[in-house]
This record gives C-alpha cells, structure tokens and sequence, in this order.
C-alpha cells in the first residue's frame, strides 16, 4: 500500500466513515494536469491581454495614419495650389511685358534693356500637378521647380518694374507725341473685318483692307483717337461720309461711312472728341465704321495702335 494514498471522508450524517485509496501515480497526474491547466490559463489569459494591447496601439496607429496621410494630402493640394499661382504670376508678368512692348510701338521708344526676363523659364510639368499622385511620391522635384522659377520670376518683375520706370520717364518727355498718337478705340462694337488681305464682299476677288471694320448700331458716336487737326469731312466714293484727322507726327487717321460727319475742316480735336456718328454710307454691307491708322503715308493695322 506504499504507493497508494489512502483518503477518509465523514459525511457527518452518520457516524460511518469511508475510505478510498488513490494510487500515487494518479495524485501526480492529477497535480500535474492541475498545474498545467493554471500555467495553460495563465498564458492565454496574458496572450488575450497582449493582443488586446496589440489591438488598441493599432488602433491608435491606424488612427494617426490616417491624420498624417490626411495631412499629406492638404499639404500636397497646398503645393499643386501654389505652383498653380506661380503660373499665373508668370502670365502676368509676361502681359505686362507685351503691355509694355506695345506702349513703346505707340510712343515710338525703342527697348534699350533686355527683355522681362521670363524666356527661358519653363512651365511645370503637368503631371507634378496630378491630385493622384501616389502619397508615396514625393514634391521633392516640383519644390525645386517652383523655388527656381519663384526666384526667376522675381528676377523678371523687378527688371519689368525698372523697364516701367525708364518708360514712364521717356513718356513724360513724349506727351505732345503721345496725345497725337492714336491709342484707343474709335468706337466700341465688332470687329467685322481685320487688317491684311481679305476677299472683297463685292467682288469676290482678294484684295488688300487697308483698315480694321468695327460694327455696332446706326448712330454710335465715333470720337478721335487723338489730338489732331480734321484735314479732311467730306463724302467720298466708295467709303462714303469721311472724316480724316492729321495728327502730326506723320500720323493719320481715316474713319468712313459715317452717318453723320460732326466736324469740320481745320477743326482742331482731342482724344475722345465726338467726330461723327457710325452708319452704312458708301458701299456697305451693313453699318460699321472703316477705320484706319497710317504712319508717313503708309496704312498699319489700327490693333496695335489700340491699348484699350
């Protein structure tokens, strides 16, 4: 009985009492069950606790990854906004460039600087401003894009900025010259027909228009489009009611097909001075005015003599 333990039990109704013997081997079985089921218990117990950890700190990265990949995305949008604007600052620049070029055509001053500055300057890449960039895929290039052309479009306002002033100096010299040099429409309306060769409506031949064609609506006031001296007012042929204004300078205008001729030989003018009111006098397909610009006797396209 050395390897069997014997165990009493006493119910306490009665005064019998029972014995069992359990072999050794089976209290150690048991013991053994038992403490690898408190081992096994605790293990899952602190690898339920782990996971859940595991689980929550997940949680809390996925929820900063989502912030930051949402942060990219703003700063990205800010980017591409931004380069976007540069774009539109170098357009500017480059109209006030042009601005300026044709200021000088008009006032007769030739460019003795380099130009704004902007040739040479690349646009940027379309595809560096796609949205749908990969977040994986950085601005790195289009920063330095957009540093560059930041500093060069700098460059070229400046130089455009002194470019201004040494105009605005030669145009105070220039203000007899420029009150008689014609810069502004001679009436608002529709240009029917440019300057340059054309096929004659009346003929069907090509032939040269020697003026531009504005049409609007009989009886449209039609002003001087500078300070001069009415040389001639009269009808003539084919253009039909002319007024022509010599303004110096071997500068001339012509507007025909006037209905109405409000001026007079030898009247002096100013800039914005009603001449005649528009109508379809002449050979005409329909009321407009014929209007042309001549420099020493030669015809020039009226458009580059108009800034408004």
């Amino acid at each position: 009985m050395k390897n069997s333990i014997k165990i009493w039990f006493h119910t306490g109704a009665s005064s019998d009492i029972k014995e069992f013997s359990v072999h050794k081997t089976v209290v150690a079985a048991v013991s053994l069950i038992s403490v690898c089921a408190v081992c096994a218990a605790t293990y899952i117990g602190y690898d339920y606790y782990h996971i859940k950890q595991i689980s929550f700190d997940n949680q809390t990265l996925n929820q900063t990854l989502s912030k930051q990949v949402s942060e990219i995305k703003s700063q990205r949008s800010q980017i591409q906004n931004f380069a976007n604007e540069i774009e539109v600052l170098k357009r500017q620049v480059d109209n006030l460039s042009k601005f300026e070029d044709k200021v000088r055509l008009i006032a007769d001053i030739k460019q003795t600087s380099n130009s704004s500055g902007l040739i040479g300057i690349g646009g940027i890449p379309k595809d560096k401003l796609d949205t749908d960039i990969p977040l994986e895929q950085k601005h790195n290039h289009l920063i330095r894009e957009m540093h560059q052309q930041v500093n060069q479009t700098n460059m070229a306002a400046k130089a455009q900025a002194l470019d201004f002033e040494n105009l605005i100096k030669k145009l105070e010299k220039k203000k007899n010259l420029l009150a008689s040099t014609p810069s502004i429409r001679p009436v608002d309306g529709w240009i029917t027909s440019g300057f340059g060769y054309r096929t004659s409506p009346f003929t069907g031949r090509r032939e040269f228009h020697s003026g531009l064609d504005i049409a609007n609506k009989t009886g449209k006031k039609i002003i001087a489009t500078a300070n001069g001296r009415v040389s001639y007012a009269g009808q003539k042929t084919f253009i039909g009611n002319l007024v022509v204004i010599d303004h110096g300078y071997g500068k001339v205008t012509r507007f025909g097909h006037l209905h109405k001729i409000l001026v007079k030989k030898g009247q002096e003018v100013k800039r914005g001075d009603v001449i005649g009111l528009l109508g379809n006098s002449g050979r005409s397909t329909g009321p407009h005015v014929h209007y042309e610009v001549k420099i020493n006797g030669t015809p020039v396209n009226p458009l580059n003599y108009i800034l408004n």
